[in-house]
Parts: C-alpha cells; structure tokens; sequence
C-alpha cells in the first residue's frame, strides 16, 4: 500500500512539473500541444499546418492565423506555460493603469 500511495505521488509530482514548463508553441511537438488542456487533435493540426507556413511572431499572429485560438483560448494556453517567440500573452487588463485612493478618491498614480 505505502509502494503504490508513493508511486501515486510521484507521478502527481512529475504531472506538476510537466505542466509547469514553458512550451514554445514554434517548437513544440504534436503530443506536446495535444497535452495541453483545452486543445485536441484538430487544433493540434491547425497550428502545426500553420507553423510550417511561418513561425509566429507574437501572440496577434497566432490568434490571427489560426482558427480556434481567439483571445480567451490564447490567455488559457499562456497561463499553461505556452509561450510564443519565449513571450506569455499579456492580457490588457494587466497593465497599470490609474489608481484612486479609496479615502479620498483621489488618483494616487497613473501609468501611461
């Protein structure tokens, strides 16, 4: 029993590690992109077909070029660890922007 609840473990702990690597969706392999969550094989083969055309450049060429990655997809593959040209989705709700001073209501800081 402790054999088997150990071997368990490790392979929950190795899960882990595996999902928590970067994966360069320009280098990654068929059953790399195929283990991802949220991805199958159909779009496996549409962004390997549309790699081989040209590498992607950023986040816009992907979600432009292929069909089934729109922006809620590419957010949920970024947070999986898939990069593009080694760069994560930025989400535009991420960046700075100003913020009031809950006491007085004043903008305590604005970022361009």
């Amino acid at each position: 029993m402790f054999k088997k609840t150990t071997a368990l473990l490790w392979a929950i702990v190795g899960a882990g590690l595996v999902c928590a690597q970067s994966i360069d969706l320009n280098q990654a392999s068929e059953i790399e992109l195929d283990g991802l969550q949220g991805v199958g094989p159909a779009l496996t083969r549409e962004v390997l077909r549309e790699r081989n055309k040209a590498p992607f450049k950023d986040w816009a060429d992907v979600t432009r070029r292929v069909k089934g990655i729109g922006p809620q997809k590419a957010h949920r593959l970024s947070e999986q660890g898939v990069r593009v040209q080694g760069q994560a989705l930025k989400r535009a709700d991420d960046r700075p922007e100003a913020r009031r001073d809950p006491h007085t209501g004043s903008v305590t800081s604005v970022v361009p």
